[in-house]
């Protein structure tokens, strides 16, 4: 892979590149990383792909206590709290290791998520969260967000009832905040921030990605 200085991780010459996926319950993230990453092999890169909560062992087991439905008497706060040790974890033993390596990274949910859904959607606040998340990060911030924008009302009836966790089973004005809350990161004006309407059909958000990833100066999309 072709080496490069580019990147907002805080100043380090991190090769690789760290994009992250955003937005509320049905949006079609996961369905957008995995064409991404399969458009991505074609031109002979190997993204990693991970998810959060989880993404490590440790990670997956706290996922597993975060979205039990078994879990339901669980604190807000207590929820941001393992939410960000999910993502400590995940940081140090995955991506800060793949992007000193030189590779793309796809995450579905970042630190993001906790503004969205615990800062607002828990109503703990935006300082707080980003408190927390800087103790997680570290340096390390993402290159480029996509905020996959659909309204909850839409999320909810996309989802299989049969099959949701504890906090798709949320109510729906929870839902809207955590909607609140990415509305806001799209009109913050922040660079990073890239907007895609998630109403669209899977092949309209896909091409809208792309064309801001080829727009991306970095030394890994030059062959996008």
């Amino acid at each position: 892979m072709t080496p490069s200085t580019g990147g907002l991780h805080g100043g380090e010459d991190y090769r690789g590149l760290l994009i992250t996926f955003e937005g509320p319950e049905g949006s079609g993230k996961t369905t957008l990383i995995n064409a991404i990453a399969a458009h991505l092999a074609e031109k002979g890169e190997d993204p990693m792909i991970l998810r959060e909560p989880g993404g490590t062992d440790i990670g997956e087991r706290i996922r597993n206590i975060l979205l039990d439905t078994a879990s339901e008497g669980m604190c807000a706060e207590t929820e941001l709290l393992l939410m960000v040790a999910s993502r400590a974890q995940l940081v140090r033993e995955k991506i800060e290791i793949a992007l000193q390596a030189g590779m793309i990274i796809l995450c579905d949910r970042f630190a993001d998520a906790s503004v969205a859904y615990q800062g607002f959607g828990r109503g703990l606040g935006e300082k707080q969260v980003h408190a927390l998340n800087k103790l997680a990060l570290g340096n390390i911030e993402p290159d480029l967000t996509f905020l996959c924008l659909l309204p909850p009302e839409e999320g909810q009836k996309r989802l299989h009832r049969e099959t949701t966790d504890r906090l798709d089973r949320e109510t729906a004005e929870f839902h809207q905040r955590v909607y609140e809350g990415y509305q806001a990161m799209a009109v913050s004006g922040i660079p990073r921030f890239k907007v895609i309407d998630a109403t669209e059909s899977p092949e309209e958000m896909l091409n809208k990605t792309l064309g801001h990833l080829k727009r991306l100066d970095h030394g890994l999309l030059k062959y996008l």
